[in-house]
């Protein structure tokens, strides 16, 4: 195929004019479909492993992407949404797709899909995410990538991810989240995400709501998948914390990986640690080479931004881009076993389409103070906003409005003596705006005292 490559910064501009990746979000695989065959198929090359589920599923494809690393794979990861570049969205091996790849993989996909697609057999052009995907999908190609670790992007059966045949489909848990889009109780988002397994190919859940739990169950009865559940099969022993971070050993259906430790911070990184063992130990069944050394190396060597990352000492700043209820209780938990004891302010910012009251009811009594504040994206609430939906019971003499994300987290960090922690959570687009103000205060050699 003949491209005109465009160059990286008119694909950016190209993708922001689709403007965000809820707008014009469609259920039908009709697009990637088309796509994907204008490509000749490029998600077909390889293998792969599709993860759904509500939270936990970034995290554990960037710890399952590791560990096959450290087997040795050349191993593509696909994950959204970014937080500074959208580069971050798809790797290999770790390492970011460079702007000239992405430019060049991006100019082929529109040239499909100004192609074979403007015949109108789509009911809508293709979305912000699936020219994501698509972009993804022939970079991997390209980079011969022995297998890609794919995440879904919201729910899963109509998921432009869902085009492939994964070798392993994993689902992390269930919980009410995006609503709107995928159902109102956790047996509808359920069967969203059961939509992932594909006949006699194995299935890692690890659902714990009776109805999540159920309705999984006779998905992959249905199917003939080999259903994998780990609050049955998985035994966690020995489990011990060093600095918010937990160490502990695993048995998987009787074999035992010893002597683990998540490089990432949070008791329930143990539970996204155990989906993404779980679903290499299935790979290797299947005949993948996976060492017992590459468990606990990948496990260790996981980076993954923006879940309880620290981004500054003195106090210690912690950034979380949790933004549904089950999140924030995580968090909660967190900051009750790990940081009792010091003085803790909240940086919170939201979507108008979360769950902010319960959300709030989780996080709101951890702080001593509450900065309310805003990211700029048109979906975002305005801290008046966020304000008004919260009870004041949880904000009444400790809560101050800053619109800006970046004074806000000054302003919390000067309010705080040095042993205090600054907690700033409730949205990945809050994480993204301070991590590129560090990021951008960093490369002009400016502090931000951070």
């Amino acid at each position: 195929m003949l491209v005109t490559a465009m160059t990286y910064q008119e694909c950016l501009a190209y993708l922001t004019a689709l403007g965000h990746e809820l707008r014009g979000v469609k259920f039908d695989l009709v697009n990637m479909r088309h796509i994907a065959a204008a490509l000749g198929h490029p998600e077909r090359s390889y293998p792969s492993v599709i993860v759904a589920g509500t939270n936990g599923k970034g995290s554990t494809c960037a710890m399952l992407a590791s560990i096959l690393e450290c087997a040795g794979y050349r191993t593509g990861l696909y994950t959204s949404p970014h937080l500074v570049r959208v580069n971050e969205r798809i790797r290999v091996n770790g390492e970011e797709i460079a702007d000239d790849d992405f430019a060049l993989a991006f100019s082929e996909v529109k040239e499909a899909v100004s192609g074979p697609l403007a015949g109108g057999t789509p009911a809508a052009p293709p979305s912000f995410f699936e020219f994501l995907t698509a972009t993804a999908f022939l970079h991997f190609a390209r980079q011969r990538v022995d297998l890609a670790v794919l995440e879904v992007g919201m729910g899963g059966r109509l998921d432009a991810t869902n085009i492939v045949e994964p070798e392993v489909a994993v689902i992390t848990n269930v919980e009410l989240d995006h609503m709107q889009f995928l159902g109102n109780t956790h047996a509808k988002i359920a069967g969203e995400k059961a939509g992932v397994m594909r006949e006699g190919k194995p299935v890692v859940s690890g659902c714990g709501h009776p109805d999540a739990v159920r309705v999984v169950r006779e998905h992959a009865a249905a199917l003939g998948a080999d259903l994998i559940e780990l609050p049955g099969l998985v035994r966690v022993a020995n489990l011990y914390r060093d600095e918010g971070r937990c160490g502990f050993d695993l048995a998987v259906n009787g074999t035992r990986f010893a002597h683990l430790k998540a490089a990432l911070r949070g008791r329930f990184q143990v539970n996204n640690a155990s989906a993404a063992i779980t679903a290499a130990w299935q790979l290797r069944k299947r005949g993948w080479r996976i060492p017992d050394s590459a468990f606990a190396e990948g496990l260790a060597g996981t980076n993954w931004p923006g879940r309880l990352e620290p981004c500054g000492e003195r106090p210690l700043t912690l950034l979380d881009g949790g933004h549904n209820p089950a999140a924030a209780r995580a968090v909660a938990e967190y900051v009750r076993t790990e940081l009792a004891g010091r003085p803790l302010a909240l940086v919170y910012a939201s979507m108008r389409d979360k769950a902010i009251e319960e959300i709030a009811e989780w996080l709101f009594p951890c702080a001593v103070q509450i900065y309310l504040t805003h990211t700029g994206q048109p979906r975002a609430a305005t801290p008046q906003e966020i304000l008004a939906r919260v009870p004041p019971r949880l904000t009444v003499s400790k809560t101050q409005l800053e619109p800006d994300p970046v004074q806000a987290v000054a302003a919390a960090r000067r309010s705080l003596p040095p042993q205090g922690v600054v907690l700033v959570a409730g949205s990945l687009f809050l994480v993204g705006a301070i991590k590129e103000a560090v990021a951008a205060a960093c490369a002009s050699s400016e502090s931000v005292a951070y």
